[in-house]
């Protein structure tokens, strides 16, 4: 493994990981209320371009992390939709009292 390969991997490690948490309280809590819809539509969409890349550029690093990602960033966007069309009303509207 290179020295590339392995800072890769490192950086792939570090910004999944990260990323569990929050996931991991959304999928407990079932609370997206302080959740961005904007923030998770973009940051979803960047994820799966940067997977793309990946899997067009043969890098596993970017490929793996980004693949695990999606499927995170995903599943809280996905409760965040739904959060938002139960609740009938636009996202970024303040929640009724």
């Amino acid at each position: 493994m290179t020295t590339e390969e392995v800072i890769g991997a490192g950086a792939a490690i570090l910004t999944t990981s990260s990323f569990l948490p929050q996931a991991i309280k959304v999928v407990r809590t079932r609370d997206t209320e302080a959740i961005s819809l904007t923030m998770y539509v973009l940051f979803t969409a960047g994820i799966t371009l940067w997977g793309i890349y990946g899997v067009m550029t043969w890098q596993w690093s970017i490929i793996i992390a980004n693949g695990v990602t999606v499927v995170l960033a995903a599943t809280i966007l996905t409760m965040k939709v739904l959060a938002v069309l139960a609740a009938g009303r636009k996202p970024g509207a303040p929640s009724p009292n």
